[in-house]
């Protein structure tokens, strides 16, 4: 978005203020609900000592935290490179998925989850709606399946990110 100067999944929303207003209301509820752990947390009167639910919420959000950075900073560092103009990363991390920055984001919403529950009790609980409505929308709305149908137009007839394609999972970098 920094070299480019502006996000290509607006492109054709911009110039209607409608559509426009949608998108961004939506966003703002995507952030509420997304939050919606912290603040939880954040608004607890009580103080709980900590438990080893806490250490592996934290434990996990670093995971994640980490798995974005160096994902997002290979990317970055291939897409700097000019002999990769028109090519798709492979290498480092997405050797392993097609989208280990989304992974990562994954995780760490999973993570404080995790550790923020140890204070909820009752409804507090629904809040288990933020890691599973960020992993919904970026495995089947926004996210992964926007970029793989961007990633197929720019690729599909590339016999090598056929290859890539069937060879590496979209998201996870193991099979169950």
């Amino acid at each position: 978005m920094l070299k480019e100067g502006k996000d290509r999944r607006f492109n054709q929303v911009r110039n209607n203020p409608k559509t426009f207003f949608v998108y961004w209301t939506f966003q703002g509820i995507w952030i509420f609900l997304t939050l919606l752990p912290t603040l939880i947390l954040n608004t607890e009167e009580k103080d709980t000592p900590l438990c080893a639910q806490d250490f592996t919420g934290w434990v996990i959000w670093t995971l994640g935290f980490v798995l974005e950075a160096v994902a997002d900073h290979q990317k970055w560092k291939f897409k700097s490179n000019v002999k990769n103009a028109h090519k798709f990363i492979q290498k480092g991390l997405w050797a392993f998925c097609r989208h280990p920055n989304y992974l990562g984001e994954m995780l760490q919403w999973t993570g404080l989850f995790i550790s923020a529950s140890t204070v909820m009790t009752g409804i507090e609980y629904i809040s288990i709606f933020s890691p599973v409505f960020l992993w919904f929308l970026l495995t089947h709305v926004s996210g992964i399946p926007m970029l793989e149908k961007h990633a197929m137009k720019k690729w599909g007839q590339d016999p090598a990110y056929l290859e890539y394609v069937r060879r590496t999972p979209a998201l996870w970098p193991f099979r169950f």
